[in-house]
């Protein structure tokens, strides 16, 4: 028992060490992109630059389910492809270490790192999409604002308002001779007070101008219908807020929503959050038996072979998620389909090696490593 520890250990130190430099290499890619978007979104207006990180921090958790499944797969091939090429697994073998096994070596590593892709998938990656969703629309709408100027025509509510302010305060909320014109329904209006202030309604997010003491006209231009009010307050809606609508996006609904929600779309997230545990238990089972092959000493023949695999596996998930939301695909068959085809692709790898092992028993050789 305690060689078998130490083993057990050995193998496992192996696969995390590849883990943590791949999970590097990974991040570091990824979020350069991301950060080099924000960057410029920041520099074009559309987000203020204290949101840049926020989002860059967010977007890498709502990455990571996504990002585990490829730095397992990848990490066990190239491990094992590492003891293989050393002839360590052969010694293994000979000292009485079967390849099952070793199997079950690598299935348990895959078991406690499944664990926690499904934390990570199931509450982790939602929130931080809620959270990014959240940041943007707040960014689109501080945008908006803060690109108001004294003495300039601004539009709003992506282009159905305009306004102009001869005096903006520096907290850019309040406002001095102000008017703002108005297209809706066909009709145009055109509101002007002395001054006026923004407010923002706590339960919607919608944004305000409330005007104090003005004058109203709507009608059209080139017709006599049109009507002039004079008034104490008035409050125009300039800005729609999005957070009722994100809310209602199944890729930021807690898991505990979606069990409970039987609409194709919404099965089609909740059945992808569950695939992106099974796909690393899958996926790692599958790297052990590529290290069985007579390529399996050479690691990047192994990766080559193993990246595809993996972007053919994902990428058939991915389609069958896109039909279930569209209804094409029934959610009972959803994307169980594709495990079990993996499944099947497995087994039958793991026969043909079977009976191949049967067929030649291998003689116990060191062989030199390249």
């Amino acid at each position: 028992p305690e060689i078998t520890m130490i083993i057990e250990r050995y193998i496992h130190r192996e696969i995390l060490q590849r883990c943590l430099w791949i999970a590097g290499l990974l991040i570091l890619v990824t979020t350069t992109n991301k950060f080099v978007d924000y960057l410029g979104d920041a520099a074009s207006g559309e987000i203020p630059a204290s949101y840049v990180l926020k989002l860059l921090w967010y977007r890498m958790l709502a990455m990571q389910s996504e990002v585990m499944p490829v730095l397992i797969f990848l990490s066990v091939i190239l491990a094992m492809a590492r003891l293989n090429q050393d002839n360590e697994l052969i010694v293994l073998t000979a000292a009485g270490f079967s390849r099952n096994r070793q199997y079950r070596i690598v299935l348990r590593f895959a078991i406690v790192f499944s664990l926690l892709v499904a934390v990570i998938a199931f509450f982790i990656t939602p929130w931080a999409k809620l959270k990014i969703d959240e940041l943007r629309i707040r960014a689109r709408e501080e945008a908006s604002i803060s690109a108001l100027a004294s003495g300039k025509f601004r539009e709003l509510n992506r282009g159905k308002n305009v306004v102009y302010i001869e005096k903006l305060s520096d907290d850019k909320m309040s406002m001095k001779n102000v008017f703002l014109h108005i297209k809706e329904r066909g009709k145009e209006s055109v509101i002007k007070s002395d001054s006026a202030y923004f407010d923002i309604d706590k339960n919607t997010g919608n944004r305000f101008i409330v005007f104090n003491k003005g004058i109203r006209y709507k009608g059209m231009p080139g017709k006599l219908d049109y009507q002039t009010t004079e008034y104490e307050k008035y409050v125009a809606l300039i800005e729609v807020s999005e957070k009722k609508s994100s809310r209602n996006n199944p890729a930021v609904m807690p898991t505990s929503q979606l069990l409970f929600i039987s609409t194709p779309k919404y099965q089609a997230e909740l059945q992808w959050r569950i695939s992106s545990v099974l796909i690393c238990i899958l996926l790692s089972i599958l790297a052990m038996l590529l290290n069985q092959y007579p390529f399996g000493q050479k690691p990047f023949t192994l990766l080559l072979l193993g990246i595809l695999i993996y972007f053919i596996y994902t990428n058939i998930l991915g389609i069958s998620e896109t039909l279930i939301e569209r209804e094409y695909l029934p959610a009972y068959i959803g994307l169980w389909w594709v495990h079990v085809a993996m499944v099947i692709v497995i087994l039958i790898i793991n026969n043909v090696i079977t009976s191949q092992h049967k067929r030649n028993p291998e003689e116990i050789q060191i062989l030199p490593a390249e």
